[in-house]
């Protein structure tokens, strides 16, 4: 009789405990219940069974242990109790809070905060070269300050990439009187050195390709949004593509670019991006500055809102805080309120579109209203434009071509050094002249240019 196969092991999920802290000076998007809800769901992502919370509410963070004594006491009672492996505090944790921590509450249990769950989320998602690139980079940028000596909590979280975080081989013997930690240390400046090397190949290779389609002159739209709030899906049903689509936080990182063919013969390229989030990494901005130019380069964003969500409005304000950190905030938008099929009333997603310049309720599922939102897109792509004056040297000759295939020119001059124009252009190609432009009642043009 055949032997059967045996069933594939299945390692059990590590049990985590939240802890969340209400700071009286600290400005949050979210409540610290609903913050720690998302604090939840981004445990479930990276894989990992909440088993309890803990709360406080505090002027300013204890100076060793960021929690107060006592609820430090608190929290190593009850994280013995429900056997929890994991401790997961809902803000970033300064090094020094952290190893405080950790020898307080002892090695049994490891001791994260958001930006290193995000990280390791970001870890597990991340599967192309560019991406595993970013993560690597953002882990190696936040770990660094926090080595001390025994650092088996990065070898277990790093990233791909060509090399594996925790790994010292190739460091070579050690100097006179140099520690473990000071190779280590140098080490990973080496790397991060090396990996801001790479991905500012990876920034070189993707302004080349946004030049070529800026030459092709089809628009681009870059869609934003907080994480899961449904962006993959609506490219899906507007590029009818197979982007990845799973309803978790960050399911996808990388960008996926799709020409979309709009009503008139019009076309444009739709990329998705990185989900946003409240509380998001600074290392995590920076890292992967290269894929966000995609945003600060399009020619518009679409924004999606899951509208069902009851933190919907704050959750687009932490969108719009992190488009003003990469400086995208001049950019035209057009607003997505997703996810209306899961309303109980219909009126309430109408009512929210009012508070948005240019906005359509849609359900990236079903296709409501999709229609309304591509004629929206198209309006501001192709129909809408913005009276502009530029005062443009010669050497732009592809600017002062653009101008005139593209815009409707009430005024030239030609001066000295260049050409002042005046007139009305689509507002996607607003950024691309907003080096040159000059007030409407700029004088003494002629001497100027």
């Amino acid at each position: 009789m055949a032997k059967k196969n045996p069933e594939p092991t299945i390692l059990p999920r590590e049990r985590a405990f939240l802890v969340g802290v209400e700071l009286f000076q600290q400005r949050t998007l979210l409540p610290l219940e609903d913050s720690l809800t998302e604090l939840a769901l981004l445990a479930d992502t990276s894989g990992l069974d909440v088993v309890g919370e803990l709360t406080q509410k505090l002027d300013r963070p204890h100076v060793k242990t960021y929690i107060g004594p006592g609820k430090v006491d608190e929290l190593k009672a009850l994280v013995e109790e429900t056997l929890s492996q994991v401790i997961i505090f809902d803000d970033e944790l300064s090094p020094r809070h952290q190893r405080e921590l950790q020898e307080i509450l002892g090695n049994n249990v490891r001791v994260l905060d958001r930006t290193a769950l995000i990280l390791d989320i970001f870890a597990q998602h991340a599967h192309t070269s560019e991406g595993m690139l970013q993560v690597e980079l953002a882990q190696y940028e936040y770990y660094l300050p926090r080595l001390t000596g025994q650092w088996t909590h990065l070898e277990r979280q790093a990233g791909g990439g060509g090399g594996r975080a925790g790994s010292t081989g190739g460091v070579g013997l050690r100097g006179p009187g140099e520690t473990q930690l000071e190779v280590d240390k140098r080490a990973i400046r080496k790397r991060i050195a090396h990996l801001k090397k790479e991905l500012e190949k990876v920034r070189a290779h993707r302004m080349r390709y946004r030049a070529q389609r800026k030459r092709s002159r089809i628009p681009t739209v870059a869609l934003v949004g907080y994480t899961n709030a449904g962006k993959s899906t609506l490219l899906n049903r507007i590029a009818r593509s197979e982007v990845y689509v799973a309803d978790q936080l960050f399911a996808t990182l990388d960008p996926t670019t799709r020409r979309v063919e709009l009503s008139g013969g019009y076309q444009a390229l739709f990329t998705d991006t990185v989900g946003f989030i409240q509380k998001l990494p600074t290392t995590l901005v920076e890292a992967f500055h290269a894929t966000l130019e995609e945003i600060a380069e399009a020619d518009l964003l679409l924004h999606v809102v899951d509208i069902s969500h009851p933190n919907a409005m704050n959750q687009a304000e932490a969108v719009q805080e992190t488009l003003d950190k990469i400086e995208a905030h001049h950019i035209p938008v057009v607003t997505a309120l997703n996810k209306v099929d899961r309303l109980r009333d219909p009126e309430s997603a109408r009512e929210a579109a009012s508070r948005f310049s240019k906005a359509a309720a849609i359900s990236a599922v079903d296709g409501t209203g999709v229609k309304d939102l591509l004629r929206l897109i198209q309006e501001e792509l192709y129909e809408t434009y913005t009276p502009i004056r530029v005062k443009l040297p010669y050497q732009q000759g592809a600017l002062i071509s653009l101008f005139h295939e593209a815009g409707q020119v009430e005024y030239v001059e030609h001066g000295r050094g260049g050409v002042l124009m005046q007139g009305r252009i689509p507002g996607r190609l607003v950024a691309q002249f907003t080096n040159w432009q000059v007030p409407n009642d700029h004088r003494e043009i002629t001497e100027e240019v």
